[in-house]
C-alpha cells in the first residue's frame, strides 16, 4: 500500500475498529504521525526555548530571568500539536486495533500498547495471519 493510499484509509475508517489493517498501512500512518507531532510540537518547543533563551539576564542572586516570554507562535505550534494529537487519536486506536486483528489477535490487546510503548512495535510488525479474516464483517470478505 502507498502512502497516499494509507493515509486517506486511515481517515476513511476513521473510527472502524472492525475488519483489518496491513503493515504497510500501518507502518505508513506510524511515519506520517511522527513527522507531523515531532514538526508541530518539537518545533514549539524549540522556538520558545531558542527565543526565551536570547531574552535571559542574570539577577543579582546570579539567577537567570527570562526578560520576555517566549513568542505567541510557540504556543500556536504547541496547541496545534495538542490538536493534532487529540485528533487523531481515536483513529489511531482503531488503526491499532485492525492492525492486531490482521494478525489474528484480539483487539482489546491494543490497549497494552498504550501503557507498554514497545508493545505497540512488536504488535506493528507481526505478520498478517489469514486466520484474521474472522474479524471482517460478513460483506467485507
Amino acid at each position: 500500500m502507498s502512502l497516499p493510499k494509507a493515509v486517506g484509509r486511515f481517515f476513511r475508517k476513521y473510527a472502524t475498529f472492525s475488519g483489518r489493517a496491513s503493515r504497510s498501512e500501518f507502518w505508513w500512518w506510524t511515519l506520517v504521525t511522527a513527522v507531523v507531532s515531532t514538526v508541530l510540537t518539537g518545533g514549539g518547543f524549540l522556538l520558545a526555548a531558542a527565543l526565551a533563551s536570547t531574552r535571559t539576564v542574570q539577577t543579582d542572586y546570579g539567577t537567570y530571568e527570562v526578560q520576555n516570554p517566549a513568542p505567541p507562535i510557540a504556543f500556536v505550534f504547541l496547541i496545534a500539536g495538542l490538536l493534532w494529537a487529540l485528533a487523531t487519536l481515536v483513529p489511531s486506536l482503531a488503526l491499532g486495533w485492525r492492525r492486531l486483528h490482521d494478525a489474528n489477535l484480539s483487539g482489546a490487546l491494543w490497549i497494552i500498547a498504550l501503557f507498554v510503548g514497545i508493545v505497540g512495535i512488536v504488535f506493528g510488525v507481526l505478520p498478517s495471519n489469514p486466520d484474521g479474516a474472522r474479524f471482517d464483517r460478513p460483506g467485507d470478505r
